[in-house]
């Protein structure tokens, strides 16, 4: 049996152009596809913080060092520039590969800086 888990997050991204008429995809400064172990092209979901918006386009690679993320094409719709958004890969893994899996996450501040990175997410309390 497999299971879909989280791969990587890129946590409070935030939006730095919304290119309508850009080839789809989304635009992730390569330094961040690295931290975060995110490969050009690869399938990508989004969560929007400031209107709720989910959806789901590929990573292409910005500048280097740039902090760009840049949502493009139809999904321009979906974010605009300053909204801080949620960028998160998940992989299939057996049920064997999950028992020791560990999901890379990245959280940014508000220029798209990394600001500490974690293989865990603390236990929610009351």
């Amino acid at each position: 049996m497999q299971v879909t888990l989280l791969k990587s997050k890129l946590h409070h991204a935030r939006v730095t152009h919304s290119e309508l008429e850009y080839e789809g995809s989304c635009a992730i400064d390569s330094a961040l596809l690295k931290a975060a172990g995110i490969r050009e092209y690869e399938q990508i979901h989004i969560y929007n913080l400031a209107n709720g918006e989910r959806f789901v386009t590929y990573a292409i690679r910005a500048e280097q060092g740039s902090g760009i993320i840049s949502i493009n094409g139809a999904a321009a719709h979906k974010a605009a520039p300053g909204d801080r958004i949620i960028i998160c890969t998940y992989a299939a893994l057996s049920e064997h590969e999950a028992a020791d899996f560990r999901p890379t996450l990245v959280y940014l501040d508000a220029d798209n800086r990394i600001i500490r990175q974690r293989n865990e997410i603390p236990v929610q309390v009351a």
